[in-house]
């Protein structure tokens, strides 16, 4: 019988081994700064990540080091759906990628415990990707609902990430250095998971604790250059002053400390592992890829065709975080259409299969954490949609990746990882093996 699904449990093998390099239990426990002989640990978390992050760091103080909860204390927000079980130290579900009042609610309590810090205090601040809906703090002036619309007009814009953020950090009395500000005079000790190309310190969760050198300008820029009609309170938000992020040379970070603790290099190479244990050539092209997820598709397809014309037993690796424009009415996210779209350029290349998927558990959809993490692509995938009377063009044309790949079973639903390093892409390219 026909394997219709080859290669399957290597690729769900090398996501599983990407995503265990990123877990908070794997990576955190090393950086957490001591305690010192008096003052307490503040204890924030923010992100996909930040529930398991805080459960890590609670344990790690209470039973690790003996803190009582006269020396620790704090708080958390996660997305709906990724919560974990922590101790004393309350975790909050909150929106994402659009905010919401639970997030509002909890980053103001966020820093007021930051503002209530003294100078013998340590404030630890544990970040990952989705930090910049879970914490919502408004600029003067600003509601939940300008918020609200903003973030959804460009995330449908297919703006990056980094454009995304550099706009909201000038929207926020959170974002862009400004939790600094508010720690001061106690000391400040960021640890990350990176989400973001380059592992910019200033883009994850949109550097709440670290300096920014975009500027309002910039921010004007990248809503006109997506055509954004902005609210009147946004367009007058982003031309005042007062909404400038802190800069390189503030004195706010004078006693500040980052540290990325887990980046998706490190989590591509742990999936490199398991494709060299299967007989596979690793093949990274690069960790930060961005771009529309439709053209990246075309290209990797090329060169796995390239590759598997040449007789090679490769697996083409790739993270960062693709766009997708959407111009139809479907559901899916940037990995799925990526898979979508490099299907029906592979033509059912009999030795190549594909997985496409966020290492946070998610991709795109409906903002639930039960939406699939992304796609498999298999070379029955056009022949078996054909049987279904299935047209991947039509679908790709609709943005509507997830029904399609639904209608297949080839879509990857792992659930919460607790963590987030991005996109994780591998193109197994092996006419031996099938594994």
């Amino acid at each position: 019988m026909t394997n219709t699904r080859p290669h399957q449990e290597l690729l769900r093998s090398m996501f599983d081994a990407a995503v265990a390099a990123a877990l908070p239990a794997n990576c955190l426990p090393e950086h957490l700064p001591h305690p010192g002989d008096g003052g307490r640990i503040v204890l924030l978390a923010a992100g996909k990540g930040a529930g398991a992050m805080l459960e890590v760091a609670e344990k790690h103080y209470r039973e690790g080091v003996g803190l009582g909860k006269d020396r620790l204390i704090g708080l958390g927000v996660t997305r709906h759906g990724y919560g974990r079980p922590t101790g004393t130290i309350e975790l909050v579900e909150a929106g994402h990628p659009v905010p919401d009042q639970a997030g509002i609610e909890a980053s103001a309590r966020c820093m007021e415990l930051v503002a209530d810090a003294g100078q013998d205090d340590h404030v630890v601040v544990l970040l990952s990707g989705g930090g910049s809906a879970n914490w919502i703090a408004p600029a003067e002036g600003l509601s939940l609902d300008d918020k609200q619309a903003l973030t959804k007009a460009l995330l449908k814009s297919g703006a990056t990430i980094d454009e995304i953020n550099k706009v909201r950090k000038h929207l926020s009395r959170i974002k862009g250095g400004r939790l600094a500000r508010l720690a001061a005079p106690a000391r400040m000790t960021t640890l990350a998971v990176s989400d973001v190309p380059y592992d910019d310190p200033a883009a994850i969760a949109s550097g709440p604790t670290v300096p920014d050198s975009s500027t309002l300008g910039d921010a004007k820029d990248i809503c006109d250059k997506y055509g954004l009609t902005l609210p009147p309170a946004i367009a007058k938000a982003l031309s005042d002053p007062a909404n400038e992020t802190l800069k390189p040379g503030d004195a706010a970070f004078e006693n500040t400390e980052f540290k990325i603790v887990a980046r998706p290099q490190a989590s591509l190479e742990a999936a490199a592992v398991v494709a060299e244990e299967a007989g596979l050539v690793p093949v990274f092209l690069g960790d930060s890829l961005e771009g529309e997820a439709r053209e990246r598709a075309n290209e990797h397809a090329g060169l796995a065709l390239q590759a598997a014309s040449e007789g090679k037993r490769v697996v083409l690796l790739s993270g960062g975080e693709l766009t997708v424009t959407i111009a139809g009415d479907g559901v899916g996210g940037p990995n799925q259409e990526y898979a979508l779209a490099l299907a029906i350029a592979l033509k059912e290349h009999p030795g190549i299969s594909a997985l496409a998927a966020d290492t946070d558990g998610t991709d795109g959809g409906q903002g639930k954490a039960t939406d699939p993490a992304g796609a498999y692509v298999f070379p029955t995938t056009i022949g078996r949609a054909s049987t279904f009377g299935l047209d991947p063009a039509s679908f790709l044309v609709r943005n509507d990746s997830t029904r399609f790949f639904e209608a297949l079973s080839d879509l990857l639903v792992p659930g919460p990882t607790y963590t987030n390093v991005n996109d994780f892409r591998a193109i197994v390219v092996d006419n031996i093996g099938t594994y």
